[in-house]
């Protein structure tokens, strides 16, 4: 069994391969809906922010940050084509026609933080607390959900043999406008 520290050295990279898969999702306009197969309808778009992250050797880093609700992302995209790989992405997610979640995901730990969750029924009173604690929890663990099936999604599809020919050449046209 792999000490925690080896494992997050070795795999590390998995993350910020996993949220560039997802900027290629979005961008390309594949079903997500399919592959997280709930019963509602699931959208995700790009947030307020996208880091971008190459390593140009020796150490070096060159770190890419686009913040802006209205920011274009054509920096970003030419540093891709530099090789850089998305560290860090805001997203907006719905599921469903009513439910609207805002987060902020890191590739290197798949931390989230920010999260905006829809505003959970009640009027605030006392008496509805708990019902409203536990309703924020469902919340949080929907969203959860949908974020670990599409890792799950991505894993299966990048350990396939085929992997460098299909899903890779894919993003590799994409980024390349082929």
């Amino acid at each position: 069994m792999l000490d925690i520290a080896t494992a997050y050295n070795k795999y590390g990279f998995l993350g910020n391969e996993f949220l560039t898969w997802l900027w290629f999702m979005i961008e390309t306009g594949q079903d997500i809906s399919q592959s997280v197969k709930t019963k509602d309808p699931v959208s995700l778009e790009i947030g307020n922010s996208l880091i971008l992250e190459n390593t140009l050797g020796d150490n070096a880093r060159e770190k890419i940050t686009i913040k802006g609700d209205q920011a274009g992302l054509e920096e970003g995209t030419t540093a891709l084509k530099k090789g850089a790989k998305v560290t860090e992405m805001n997203l907006i997610c719905k599921l469903g026609p009513e439910e609207a979640y805002q987060f902020t995901i890191k590739g290197d730990s798949f931390n989230i933080t920010g999260m905006k969750t829809p505003a959970a029924a009640g009027d605030g009173s006392a008496d509805e607390i708990e019902g409203r604690i536990i309703e924020k929890a469902l919340l949080v663990f929907r969203i959860t959900q949908v974020i670990d099936t599409l890792f799950f999604t991505f894993l299966a599809q990048r350990i396939e043999d085929d992997w460098k020919n299909k899903g890779f050449d894919q993003m590799r046209s994409w980024i390349y406008n082929d």
